[in-house]
């Protein structure tokens, strides 16, 4: 019995420190993902070689697995389906989830894909934009899903990358159906703006006739919603969900709940951080720890509120994820009183 089953892209991280003219060079698009070709991630780490820039991280990567590591290293129970190749990153990427108590199936291996991997660019303002090259999680389908995890679980938990690629949807909406069936609840996260811009029409049949929950930032809320104020934004969210999960940076977040015919709006502050180093990661790990204390039948705010301090911590380091005792002493400290 699992408390939540994600599904979503693997990718293993390849982390940069890069200055604003480096990451000009590039041709990326600021604080976005974009997707590539082995070819074309190939030039930019060429680019990066021959401008004497060495990765200062390797790491197990992907917005989903990023949220299910929070979620377990909080003391959750958590399954992965994905899709890695039959290759040393495939391995180092499975075993990495395995170390923090993420179960997978043997059902993500894929003889002779080629793993994914994305580029991280940091900035010295701690943005993060990346570049993406998905291998075999491009063609992960309905063979590398277990759905008998699926009918063991509460949760399912759907990244908004997965919007982007047309092959999926079906498979997306036999997990849909799957846990209609099952009374599975759902959670969605938009991820990244790049996926609202470009994949909204994948965002809304992941939706479908409305998930539980929705997490996504302040730019995000409001590129789906239309609406330029942030509580508004959220508000209209509700449409589509029973409670929209909006982050805004240092700001803190707001939450809309529908409630009794009405809608709540609770907000939520963010600890003062002085020195952020890198936001890679952030919201994965705060709709991890969300979902973790939803799941434990905490309240909105007190969800929140661990959220915020999991996500404040995060961005106080290089890498998208904090060693399994930071996770529980967080935990302890927010969520014993």
């Amino acid at each position: 019995m699992y408390d939540v089953m994600a599904i979503g892209n693997a990718l293993v991280d390849h982390e940069y420190l890069l200055s604003e003219t480096h990451l000009s060079q590039t041709g990326l698009e600021k604080g976005n993902m974009s997707l590539a070709s082995l070819e074309e991630q190939q030039t930019l780490l060429d680019y990066l070689s021959s401008a004497e820039i060495e990765p200062s991280k390797l790491a197990g990567g992907g917005s989903a697995a990023n949220a299910m590591f929070t979620f377990a290293s909080l003391g959750g129970k958590a399954f992965y389906a994905c899709r890695v190749g039959d290759d040393e990153q495939g391995h180092f990427y499975l075993q990495d989830l395995h170390k923090s108590g993420v179960a997978t199936s043997k059902q993500s291996i894929h003889t002779g894909g080629v793993t994914g991997s994305c580029v991280v660019a940091i900035t010295p303002d701690a943005e993060r934009t990346m570049q993406t090259y998905l291998g075999t999680s491009s063609d992960i389908c309905e063979e590398n899903i277990n759905l008998e995890a699926l009918s063991q679980t509460s949760w399912l938990y759907l990244e908004g990358y997965l919007a982007m690629s047309e092959n999926l949807q079906p498979a997306v909406t036999k997990l849909r159906q799957q846990a209609g069936i099952h009374n599975v609840n759902i959670a969605l996260s938009f991820a990244d703006p790049a996926v609202v811009k470009f994949a909204k029409e994948g965002l809304l049949n992941m939706i479908g006739n409305g998930v539980a929950v929705i997490f996504c930032n302040s730019e995000e809320a409001k590129l789906f919603t239309g609406k330029k104020q942030l509580k508004a934004a959220a508000r209209a969210l509700t449409e589509f969900c029973q409670t929209a999960v909006v982050t805004d940076g240092a700001n803190g977040a707001v939450i809309a709940n529908q409630h009794e015919g009405s809608i709540e709006i609770h907000e939520v502050t963010t600890p003062k951080v002085i020195d952020v180093i890198d936001t890679n990661g952030a919201g994965d790990n705060y709709s991890g720890a969300f979902l973790y204390a939803l799941a434990q039948h905490y309240t909105l705010p007190e969800c929140g509120r661990l959220a915020s301090e999991v996500a404040s911590q995060v961005i106080q380091q290089m890498g998208p994820r904090l060693e399994a005792r930071q996770y529980q002493d967080i935990s302890r400290r927010v969520l014993a009183g």
